[in-house]
């Protein structure tokens, strides 16, 4: 699946961060799994259902060259000091005629085309932006104590897709969020829900990409 009725589809992969939490010598989306770094398997997927694909990097270091795509246009930028920085920093460098963009968190490196293709047909049937979800399935309680209803509870995911448009008017007023679907929704916006996928996992610790590594290489 590449360019819509709509028109064209581009992926900002966001791979600035720094992965303090995941600790080591090199960000953790540059950690190698399954033979390939964490990152490289996002973009993979990624130029796989999109025309084109940005790839925001860290403001500053040495990172080895990016896998070539020969199945989507391939550009890197630097990115900024927060989340929100990198992404409007990937989105700059989109071309202006692409009409869905989707926004996609390099340490997940395990999510499908089935994903990324149910997030693109949300915003083409009409969405402002589309995000995958899945069940919470832990007991939960607040931090004072009090159990919390699970029921009413979903966990976000990326990739998440959105009109152009629409996302570059949420960021236009430069606020910072982990979250670029809440933005639109700051907006009043209309932002859906679609099936995501439980292994869809995002790499946060050590422990995480020798999961996402047995996966990957059952995968392939």
């Amino acid at each position: 699946m590449q360019a819509t009725p709509a028109g064209p589809i581009w992926t900002i992969i966001v791979a600035a961060g720094s992965g303090s939490r995941f600790g080591g010598a090199v960000p953790k989306q540059f950690v190698t799994v399954a033979g390939r770094r964490i990152v490289d398997w996002s973009v993979a997927v990624a130029a796989a259902v999109s025309d084109g694909v940005v790839v925001v990097l860290p403001p500053s270091g040495d990172y080895p060259d990016l896998a070539v795509c020969e199945a989507a246009e391939l550009r890197t930028v630097p990115g900024g000091n927060s989340r929100s920085a990198s992404v409007r920093a990937g989105l700059a460098s989109v071309p202006d005629d692409v009409a869905i963009v989707l926004v996609h968190d390099a340490a997940r490196p395990l999510a499908t085309r089935d994903v990324f293709a149910r997030v693109i047909a949300a915003v083409v049937d009409g969405a402002d932006a589309s995000i995958p979800v899945v069940p919470v399935v832990d007991t939960l309680r607040h931090v004072d104590g009090r159990p919390r209803d699970r029921s009413d509870l979903v966990a976000v995911q990326t990739p998440q897709g959105f009109r152009r448009a629409v996302l570059e008017r949420a960021h236009a007023d430069a606020e910072v969020s982990t979250d670029d679907a809440n933005l639109v929704t700051a907006l009043g916006g209309q932002v859906v829900t679609v099936p995501g996928d439980r292994w869809n996992l995002k790499v946060t610790d050590p422990t995480d990409d020798l999961v996402a590594a047995a996966l990957l290489e059952s995968r392939t």
